[in-house]
C-alpha cells in the first residue's frame, strides 16, 4: 500500500487527526494548514508539517514522520530536517515531532545521540497496533486504524466506519469526503479488485448515486486539491487554477500521487488542453 500518499491526504484533508494524535483538540484543525516544507539550500524536503495559519498566535508547528519500513537512519534524518528548519525559522514558537509506526518491531534501536529527546515531551512515538479498538476511538484516528486492518476483516471495519462519518465529523470534514477516505484505503489494500467491486464491497454503491451525495463529494475533493496544490506550489495562479477541474475528474486514488509527486511543471503540461 501507499502509505505515504495515504497517510498526506488524511491529515491534509482532516488535520484534526494529526492534532488528536498528538493530545490536542481537533478543534484547532481550522488554525492549521498541513503541507511539505522544502529547506533552502539543502536537499532536505519535509513531507508531513502542520502549520499555523496566522503565525502571529504563537501555535507549535507539527512535525510528521510515518515510517512503515525498517530504517536504521531514521532519526538521524528526522531531527537533521526539524532543526535545519528551526535554525531558518527562528520565529517559530514551539515544535512537537510526530513519528508514526505500525507497530514498534519497525523503530530503530535505542541510540545515545537522540534518547533525551525521543523521551521528552518534544517528540511523540504513535504505535498504530497500541492505540486502542478501532470501534472505541474517535472517528478520524479510527480511518487512520484501518490502513493497518489485516485484509480479512477490513471490508466489514471500513462499512462500520462509513456508518459512523454519516452520523459524525472530523473537524467539519464532510461525511462524503469521509467516505472517500475510506474507500481508498480499501482500494489500496485490494488492488486486484475493480472500483466497482470495492464500490459493491462496502455498499456504497446506491449511496453514491444520490444527488446530495454527489455535490457534497464534488465540493469536498475541490478543497482536498485546492489545498494540496496549495501546499506544494503556493498561492493558486491561473495555471494551476486551470487544472483542478480536470483533476476532479479523477478518483483519489489516481490523483493523489500526481499531486504529490508531480512537479508543477508536469501537472500543467499534462492537464492543460
Amino acid at each position: 500500500m501507499k502509505t505515504d500518499s495515504i497517510f498526506y491526504r488524511l491529515f491534509q484533508t482532516a488535520p484534526g487527526i494529526l492534532l488528536e494524535l498528538a493530545g490536542r483538540s481537533a478543534t484547532q484543525a481550522e488554525a492549521y494548514r498541513f503541507r511539505s516544507v522544502e529547506i533552502k539550500q539543502t536537499a532536505f524536503r519535509i513531507d508531513g508539517v502542520l502549520l499555523p495559519i496566522d503565525t502571529s498566535l504563537l501555535q507549535p508547528i507539527y512535525f510528521c514522520e510515518i515510517q512503515f519500513q525498517k530504517d536504521m537512519q531514521l532519526y538521524h534524518r528526522f531531527f537533521a530536517e526539524v532543526f535545519l528548519y528551526l535554525s531558518q525559522h527562528p520565529k517559530t514558537a514551539d515544535w512537537q515531532g510526530i513519528v508514526i509506526y505500525p507497530d514498534r518491531s519497525l523503530e530503530p534501536p535505542k541510540s545515545k545521540l537522540f534518547q533525551e529527546l525521543l523521551d521528552s515531551a518534544k517528540v511523540q512515538r504513535i504505535y498504530l497496533n497500541e492505540l486502542g479498538s478501532i470501534s472505541e476511538l474517535p472517528l478520524g484516528i479510527s480511518i487512520m486504524q484501518l490502513i493497518i486492518e489485516p485484509e480479512a476483516t477490513a471490508p466489514v471495519r471500513a462499512r462500520q466506519l462509513i456508518a459512523r462519518s454519516q452520523q459524525e465529523t472530523v473537524a467539519g470534514v464532510s461525511s462524503p469526503v469521509l467516505i472517500e477516505l475510506i474507500e481508498t484505503i480499501i482500494v489500496y489494500k485490494f488492488i486486484h479488485l475493480s472500483r466497482e467491486e470495492i464500490e459493491a464491497m462496502l455498499g456504497l454503491d446506491n449511496l453514491k448515486q444520490t444527488r446530495v451525495y454527489q455535490e457534497a463529494l464534488q465540493e469536498g475533493q475541490r478543497e482536498v486539491i485546492e489545498s494540496l496544490l496549495r501546499a506544494r506550489f503556493g498561492e493558486l495562479d491561473t495555471a494551476l487554477v486551470a487544472i483542478v477541474e480536470p483533476l476532479l475528474q479523477l478518483p483519489p486514488a489516481e490523483y493523489m500521487p500526481l499531486l504529490l509527486h508531480r512537479s508543477r511543471e508536469e501537472l500543467i503540461a499534462q492537464f492543460t488542453p
